[in-house]
């Protein structure tokens, strides 16, 4: 079980709330041929709902598509904050013993903790996500309007992480049959960071199509943010906060285990049985569960930037 440090002082300066969307918006007209989607059986988001753990729009992204169609009112973290809008659901988060005993305040530790490491890892290259935002129902983004369907996501139009909570035991646990456990949100936030790291350092722009498939480009992108996950996981227990207390004591194998089985819980091979279909590689969009473990592994085992060029690997 992750724990944090009593002493550490958590920044709450990129968190927010959207409060409730009221569960209107959705999808719009759609994804505007521009997103990466997989379906996934019955729950809230319905027969046609969507798995996430991926960035939205990508391909559409860099061809001038609006994947996720409609959002008028695109949501903007500073507006948002000027104007006084959304919750409160973050401002008692201060200190690592809050972290322990809030799981609000430990996203707040893992984002911080995120931050902190990138931040060493890639020196000039890096700055902070913009904000990493809740929401229950649906909320405006710089990529359109998303419902609580789509899951955690990175828009790299305003890099901006959006998730709803409910995700976790709702899609994951309910509905995919995926682990219990606190380190498999962190495992889904990391990912996300993931996407973030790979804006910064011109990854996405290397997806030229909206090809499918276990070698797609689409593919590499989002093992790619696994990859980096399991390099945050490596190196986690040395971030610190602003003052340089450390901020997480500890990871345990349990909690490495956790993420490696969410990992393979949002396979796109486990998700078609899932839903009752035949496995089709050529509709994969995020790669198998082996592959998505794998990759995990390859950024915990080796510990290092460079070895999570999926783009350059001839296979993954």
């Amino acid at each position: 079980m992750v724990r944090f440090n009593p002493k550490a002082r958590l920044d709450t300066s990129r968190m927010r709330d959207a409060g409730s969307g009221g569960g209107g918006g959705g999808l719009g007209g759609g994804l505007g041929g521009g997103g990466m989607r997989l379906p996934i059986p019955g729950g809230k988001g319905g027969a046609g709902g969507i798995v996430v753990l991926l960035v939205i729009v990508v391909a559409g992204y860099f061809l001038g598509i609006n994947p996720l169609g409609g959002g008028a009112n695109v949501y903007s973290p500073a507006r948002l904050s000027d104007a006084q809008q959304g919750t409160d659901r973050y401002a008692n988060c201060l200190t690592g013993d809050d972290a322990n005993n809030s799981p609000d305040c430990a996203r707040v530790a893992i984002e911080n903790s995120l931050t902190s490491y990138w931040s060493k890892e890639l020196g000039s290259r890096f700055h902070p996500e913009k904000a990493m935002v809740t929401f229950t129902g649906s909320v405006d983004t710089g990529c359109g309007a998303a419902s609580s369907a789509v899951g955690p996501f990175y828009c790299p139009t305003d890099e901006t992480i959006y998730l709803d909570t409910s995700f976790f035991k709702d899609v994951l646990q309910n509905q995919l049959g995926g682990p219990t456990g606190q380190f498999v949100e962190y495992y889904v936030l990391a990912h996300e960071y993931g996407h973030h790291v790979s804006n910064l350092l011109g990854f996405m722009g290397k997806v030229r199509s909206q090809q499918t498939g276990p070698q797609s480009d689409g593919v590499r992108l989002e093992l790619q943010a696994d990859c980096y996950a399991g390099l945050w996981a490596q190196h986690a227990t040395s971030t610190d906060d602003a003052s340089g207390e450390k901020l997480l004591l500890d990871l345990t194998q349990e909690d490495i285990d956790q993420a490696i089985e969410a990992a393979k819980s949002v396979g796109d091979d486990y998700i078609q049985k899932r839903s009752g279909g035949r496995v089709n590689q050529e509709a994969w969009t995020h790669g198998s569960s082996e592959q998505r473990k794998k990759w995990f592994m390859v950024g915990y085992d080796k510990g290092t930037v460079d070895a999570c060029d999926t783009f350059s690997a001839p296979r993954v």
